[in-house]
């Protein structure tokens, strides 16, 4: 037989490579959050598109400045940045200062992302962090809401659906129809359900989030919240409620799934949507704030890698 002289090629992995780069995962979730985004700026106005732009320009600035002092490479332009300011200024109320903004898109990218090495090594969701700091601090600010366009309500005294669903005040909420659409008080991307949705799916079809987190995390709240509301007599609109009302969906499709702090394996992924459906719940029936999103992702990220660890596979030629 003839031998065949062949160099042979050592090269790090991975050896199999991706179409899909950072900067192309993250324009693509820059463009789920376009209908949130209209919907937040419909209803409430210019001032939440200068909280969205000043929350990214903050967060782009932060992320510079940290590279740079840490003498790494410069990581601003693959997206992750601008994700991030505008992942948190959606977790904000429309009327916040715009210094707290600042401080929420700083507090995100160094405490939440570059203390820990930077994009892919943060072992909790960046946004949230940003914003579970400003909640501590300056709950107040965090925690009053702006009417919707159109709306004579005063923003001192509105309360949100969420917080009539906990006062069980339900002949105040709005209609169902509201809350789905997003003509509701509440955070920028509290608002419109419909939109979050979309905007969900089209990440799903895109294959940069796994159907099984959001599909066990909404199916979790709505089957804990219809059996409490079945028990106060609430009705069966009552979970419906729940799943649009506060930041569950926007939690759901797009902080739950972060790819960095969510588990890898599929058995994990069900069982962090679930953890995530337990928790909310608890503290949305029982607890004492009315949210549970924010501080129930947190939780389970600190989780993940215990999940990924009892849940991957057995390794080929190793006895269990």
């Amino acid at each position: 037989m003839e031998s065949i002289n062949k160099p042979l090629i050592l090269s790090c992995s991975p050896h199999l490579h991706s179409r899909y780069t950072t900067e192309k995962a993250m324009r693509d979730v820059g463009l789920a959050l376009i209908p949130a985004v209209a919907a937040a700026v419909f209803y409430f106005g210019f001032r939440a598109l200068l909280v969205i732009l000043v929350s990214i320009a903050s967060a782009m600035a932060s992320e510079y400045a940290c590279r740079r002092i840490m003498h790494r490479g410069n990581t601003l332009f693959d997206g992750s940045a601008i994700l991030t300011g505008g992942l948190l200024a959606m977790c904000l109320p429309p009327g916040i200062p715009l210094w707290a903004a600042v401080l929420g898109s700083v507090s995100a990218i160094v405490i939440g992302k570059q203390v820990f090495g930077g994009l892919g090594q943060n072992i909790f969701n960046p946004a949230h962090i940003g914003r579970a700091i400003l909640l501590a601090s300056f709950p107040v600010y965090m925690t009053t809401w702006v009417p919707t366009v159109g709306s004579s309500v005063d923003a001192v005294t509105m309360a949100t659906p969420l917080a009539l669903l906990k006062a069980g005040a339900m002949d105040q909420l709005p209609s169902l129809w509201q809350m789905f659409v997003g003509q509701i008080p509440g955070s920028l991307g509290e608002t419109s359900a419909l939109a979050l949705i979309l905007g969900g799916l089209y990440l799903i079809y895109k294959g940069h989030v796994d159907w099984r987190i959001p599909a066990s995390y909404l199916g979790t709240v709505f089957v804990l919240t219809a059996l409490f509301g079945m028990i106060k007599g609430f009705g069966m609109a009552y979970p419906f409620m729940q799943l649009c009302s506060g930041g569950l969906m926007i939690g759901a499709f797009f902080m739950a799934t972060d790819w960095v702090t969510s588990p890898i394996t599929v058995r994990g992924r069900v069982i962090f949507g679930l953890g995530l459906g337990l928790l909310t719940s608890l503290i949305r029936l029982f607890g004492g704030l009315s949210e549970g999103v924010c501080y129930s992702i947190l939780i389970m990220n600190i989780l993940t890698p215990i999940i990924d660890r009892y849940t991957k596979g057995r390794i080929f030629g190793r006895a269990k």
